[in-house]
């Protein structure tokens, strides 16, 4: 019996799946909703997630979808421009040196396309699960119309209040942050308002800080908002509040808003006999630095490699590597963000600040900190290719990024599409 049983259809979830279908485990996807989900959520994808998901033959199209982020920056918001940081000084550590921006939407139906052309491969939606029960060998899933179905492994993939997690009794333990964060999707033009102004800008100031980032649709502004206050009170001086980004002497074009509370949490356990927890399952963290999505796809490809080996210790190996890397990177780094945003003392503040500049002006140090905030670190030895250059992106900041395959230079050949298909590992 080496079918996976995973649950969750979001990105997380059909990158596991599509990953173990590669190589040649049959798979069925358990997902709650009636399709896949529409809201946009995250939207930054970092370089070692485009490999992976280039490796996976879906990168392409994620490209041809999403805007190249070459460059972001810190900026202030009377001051200005702070700090630029490039992530060309990355060439020589990744394929992708740059950003992509793309709504998490866009990615999920490119998975089920490819997912739903594997041999053995199913989505049962409208599953909502309510049990786990585990044997030595296997895992039967059981949903709460009396339905159910057995497979070798079930991944969890089902996000934050995760009924896999609820099922196996794992507790999820972390902090909730006193501010909510309110989204704005706005059908604004910021770079003809704000000069200087990329794809991807975070804004400090001791007040009021933001994040503004563009997206293929709208350009997105993030504001903390106080926990207290009612959601209408916020919705209604929305406007007032973005208008101190800018004004442009009218209503901002807001196509839609949502306000959510944030967390930093990691399950005490990622495996738990039969049964994985990945993504938001496992772990949650705030937006700042766009981490949550991409650790979760980490957290996929490492268990289908696992899986594939057929070992129950290498699966125990990748379970507790991602979480000591959710622990000691994730939600380091993202804390560390959002302190560093929200911070008031003056004197930490210019610090900060000037720091900030003197490792933009230091290709040196822009580098060190660049394979630190694009996820290069913790995957270090599986991302680096000593002795092979990635040729930098040409296209400018905003500009719809050309699929992957139109790059120049020497592409890899995607494992996945290798014409000779692994056998799946007895379970």
């Amino acid at each position: 019996m080496n079918r996976i049983l995973i649950a969750g259809a979001g990105p997380v979830g059909l990158t596991a799946a599509l990953a173990l279908a590669r190589r040649g485990f049959p798979v069925t996807v358990l997902e709650s909703g009636a399709g896949l989900a529409a809201e946009s959520r995250a939207s930054t994808f970092h370089p070692p997630t485009l490999e992976m998901l280039d490796d996976l033959g879906v990168g392409a199209e994620l490209h041809e979808r999403g805007l190249l982020a070459p460059t972001f920056a810190y900026r202030d918001r009377r001051a200005g421009l702070i700090a630029l940081l490039d992530l060309a000084v990355l060439a020589g550590d990744t394929r992708y040196p740059y950003r992509l921006q793309c709504e998490q939407s866009k990615l999920t139906p490119i998975l089920r396309d490819h997912l739903l052309r594997e041999d053995g491969a199913e989505i049962r939606y409208g599953w909502h699960l309510s049990g786990v029960e585990q044997t030595g060998d296997g895992v039967t899933a059981r949903s709460a119309d009396g339905r159910s179905v057995a497979g070798a492994w079930l991944i969890g993939a089902d996000g934050a209040h995760s009924a896999t997690r609820r099922a196996i009794g794992v507790e999820f333990d972390g902090i909730t942050y006193p501010e909510r964060f309110l989204v704005a999707s706005a059908d604004e033009e910021l770079s003809a308002w704000l000069p200087d102004l990329v794809s991807v800008n975070y804004v400090f100031d001791p007040v009021e800080w933001c994040v503004l980032l563009r997206t293929p649709d709208h350009w997105r502004v993030l504001l903390p908002t106080p926990s207290e206050t009612p959601d209408a009170a916020e919705y209604a001086r929305l406007d007032a509040r973005l208008r101190g980004v800018h004004d442009p002497g009218r209503p901002w074009r807001i196509a839609h808003a949502s306000m959510y509370r944030v967390h930093q949490r990691v399950a005490a356990a990622f495996r738990v006999g039969r049964v994985l927890l990945a993504g938001d399952a496992a772990h949650v963290n705030n937006p700042l630095g766009g981490l949550g999505m991409n650790s979760g796809i980490h957290d996929a490809i490492a268990y289908a490699a696992a899986l594939a080996a057929g070992d129950e210790s290498a699966v125990e190996a990748a379970a507790g590597a991602r979480r000591r890397i959710a622990l000691e990177y994730v939600q380091t780094v993202s804390h560390q963000n959002y302190e560093r945003m929200r911070a008031t003392d003056p004197v930490a503040r210019a610090a900060h600040l000037d720091s900030l500049r003197a490792t933009a002006a230091d290709p040196v140090r822009a580098r060190a900190a660049l394979i630190r905030s694009s996820m290069l670190s913790p995957l270090r030895p599986a991302t680096t290719r000593p002795g092979k250059r990635a040729r930098p992106a040409t296209t400018r900041p905003g500009k719809r990024a050309r699929p992957a395959a139109t790059r120049p230079g020497k592409r890899a050949r995607p494992a996945a599409r290798s014409d000779k298909r692994p056998r799946p590992a007895a379970a």
